[in-house]
């Protein structure tokens, strides 16, 4: 089964689920339904809440599956906080920004593959 788009692929303004139906008995039921906020995840953001929780919450873990920096682990639960509206202001401020992730690959900290997936997420 396909995934429910979150994006209008005209302007990419958000989808409003308008329509469910029933399989079974053909039942159909219209109306304004609320969006999941996990169905707008991408397939990468979904890995990485998969992986943090089977890990526990252990951002090295994370890391390590993933095969990234702590530093990339670290911005990138951020950034899907973020994307769930659970991340307040200290989240947002905690979220590296170009300057940091440059600083990171000049120290050695980073790879420069994945500033690149850093810097395209922001």
């Amino acid at each position: 089964m396909r995934r429910v788009p979150a994006e209008c692929p005209v302007c990419g303004g958000e989808l409003v689920t308008t329509r469910l139906g029933c399989h079974g008995c053909g039942t159909e039921l219209v109306g304004e339904f609320g969006s999941c906020d996990f169905c707008a995840l991408s397939e990468a953001e979904l890995e990485l809440l998969r992986v943090f929780l089977a890990s526990r919450g252990n951002l090295r873990e994370v890391q390590t599956h993933l095969g990234v920096s702590y530093p990339t682990a670290r911005a990138r639960f951020t950034q899907l906080l973020i994307k769930l509206r659970l991340g307040g202001e200290a989240e947002r401020a905690n979220a590296m920004t170009t300057d940091q992730i440059l600083a990171e690959v000049a120290a050695g900290a980073l790879a420069p593959g994945e500033a690149a997936e850093l810097l395209a997420e922001l």
